[in-house]
């Protein structure tokens, strides 16, 4: 898709918005044990949607994303969670959304996303280290696939990179090494989507969810990831497809968190409970979103910003959700 059609559809998707999109429950069986609670921090200074957010220590920095009017931004802002407190830190070097962040080793990087607003979109192979002593962003190696809506987590030592939009859906799959700073390309995701989300448990790679375009298809997929043995197997779906949703383990537990599809904006909390490989719902974000970014830290999940409806609608709230 070229960035003139996805800038078109984007603004379609906006005027939709505007009256239309449907809050979307989870299908999934509710959990009997304590399904979690919910809290509101401080608001995100600038509401943004489309973020790059990680934890280094007790600090989230939440990258980028889509300004008022559909454009790309630089802007970086810390939230302190012991202090409930948000500063500006400094500017992304280029502005960007649908960016990806992780963290090795006290070490955050932000990869690929796209630069460009309303007419068009350009697809980065950017990768960046955030020094937190200088407060300055430090070139690294370039993703050998410039994209941008793609899945980011770290495994051990490295970074993988998974899916996206590099000039259509991919299933690449490239992992980053902090110490040589190269990328090496691995076994391809077996479904090719973007907007996917990408999380870490037990040393493995869960790809979740996704599509394949806007109106396209909203994929439930999950598939995992092994590096001893470099190859894929397919994890129990979703209850429901979407794009735009984010991922967080704490231990063996995956939470899933909102999404989009066509018309319609999910607050489902999602479970997965290895006992009985099944999804199981968990109490309902109160602000339905999609283009979020997720971190732990302390056993929370810090959830700020995104958007509040289909396309652009973008927010500045931040909520926790404590298990």
């Amino acid at each position: 898709m070229t960035g003139v059609l996805r800038a078109a559809l984007l603004m379609l998707t906006v005027m939709a918005a505007g009256c239309v999109g449907a809050t979307v429950e989870s299908t999934a069986p509710l959990d009997q044990s304590p399904s979690g609670t919910w809290t509101t921090r401080a608001p995100m200074p600038t509401a943004r949607q489309e973020v790059a957010v990680a934890a280094v220590g007790n600090e989230i920095l939440v990258v980028g994303g889509f300004g008022p009017s559909a454009e790309a931004v630089a802007t970086v802002e810390a939230y302190d969670v012991l202090a409930d407190r948000w500063e500006a830190r400094a500017p992304y070097p280029v502005p960007v959304h649908h960016a990806a962040a992780a963290v090795v080793a006290n070490r955050l990087f932000v990869v690929g996303g796209y630069t460009g607003g309303r007419v068009g979109w350009t697809r980065l192979a950017s990768v960046y280290e955030y020094d937190t002593a200088r407060n300055v962003w430090v070139p690294r190696a370039p993703l050998p696939t410039p994209r941008g809506a793609l899945g980011l987590t770290a495994v051990g030592d490295r970074l993988h990179a998974v899916g996206g939009d590099a000039d259509g859906v991919t299933g690449a799959h490239e992992i980053y090494d902090p110490r040589t700073d190269r990328w090496t390309s691995l076994a391809t995701m077996p479904t090719a989507r973007d907007h996917l989300a990408a999380v870490t448990v037990g040393g493995r790679v869960w790809a979740v969810g996704g599509r394949a375009s806007f109106f396209g298809t909203q994929y439930a997929n999950v598939e995992i990831y092994d590096p001893a043995t470099d190859s894929w197997r397919v994890g129990t779906p979703l209850p429901a497809g979407r794009g735009g949703l984010a991922a967080a383990a704490i231990g063996d537990r995956v939470y899933v968190f909102g999404g989009e599809a066509p018309l319609r904006i999910f607050n489902a909390n999602e479970m997965y409970e290895a006992a009985g490989n099944r999804w199981i719902a968990k109490v309902p974000m109160p602000t339905p979103r999609h283009g979020i970014g997720v971190a732990v830290v302390g056993g929370l999940i810090y959830i700020p910003g995104g958007a509040t409806s289909p396309g652009f609608a973008r927010t500045d709230v931040h909520e926790v959700f404590s298990p």
